[in-house]
Parts: structure tokens; sequence; C-alpha cells
């Protein structure tokens, strides 16, 4: 299996409860290495701009207002099959029906604050990651 990297945000209900440890720690015993992070308050445009995909949506306006809310760490990671190993420790976006043991099912609130954000493939892992890092700020 290939090392690849996949993009990770841990989200403002998180950081706001001091969870931004325990979250990386899992992503950690998951395999995953953190290769770049920073801690961000998300401006409007950033927001948008992140979920424009989802601009048609009902939810797009509570989305951007939320990931304003409070600050998020944006996170590079690392590890063999990097997208699924994350989203499988991420556990399903509802956090009543995510598998015991997984982050959202141990530390979100609802569907909506969800925890964590998760690439869905690697072609938008290359996407998000580019978003936010320069090439330079990856240091694996």
């Amino acid at each position: 299996m290939a090392v690849t990297r996949t993009f990770s945000i841990i989200k403002p209900d998180a950081t706001k409860r001091n969870l931004t440890g325990a979250v990386t720690k899992m992503l950690e015993e998951a395999g995953l290495r953190v290769v770049a992070s920073k801690r961000i308050r998300m401006s409007r445009e950033q927001a948008e701009g992140f979920y424009a995909v989802h601009k048609e949506r009902p939810f797009f306006g509570e989305l951007v207002d939320f990931m304003m809310s409070e600050p998020v760490v944006v996170q590079v990671l690392e590890g063999e099959d990097a997208v699924k190993r994350n989203r499988d420790v991420m556990g399903a976006t509802n956090p009543a029906e995510a598998a015991e043991g997984t982050i959202r099912k141990e530390y979100a609130l609802s569907i909506g604050e969800n925890t964590v954000h998760g690439s869905d493939s690697e072609e938008n892992a290359k996407i998000e990651i580019d978003f936010f890092f320069d090439e330079d700020e990856i240091v694996g």
C-alpha cells in the first residue's frame, strides 16, 4: 500500500472544547502522521471558497458561519491509504451512526457539529491541501 496524503480540519466545535490534542492523538494512533498543521480563524472568503461545492445547498450559509465561529486546525496527514484511513477513524457524518472508537462517536455533538472534516478522495485531498498550504509548509 502506498503512502499518500489527505487533508483534515478539526472544526470549531472541537477547538472550542480543547479537543485538538485528543483528535490528533486518535489520528496518529490510526497510523496517520501530521506533516503540516496550523490553527487559523477562517475568513468568510476562505469558508465560502472551501465549501463552494455546497453553495447551492440550503445549509451553505449556516456551514460558512459555523466554520468562522471559532478557530479551526487545518492539517495535512500522511500514511498508507491516508484518505481511507482518515475517513475510517473519523466515522460516519452522523455521530449517532458512527462506529465505536471513531472521532465522531467520541466527540461530535451533532451532524452539523461533527468535530472533523476529511477529504473524500485523493484528488480532493490535493485540492484541499493546496487551498490552505504552500508546499514548503508540508514537512514530512
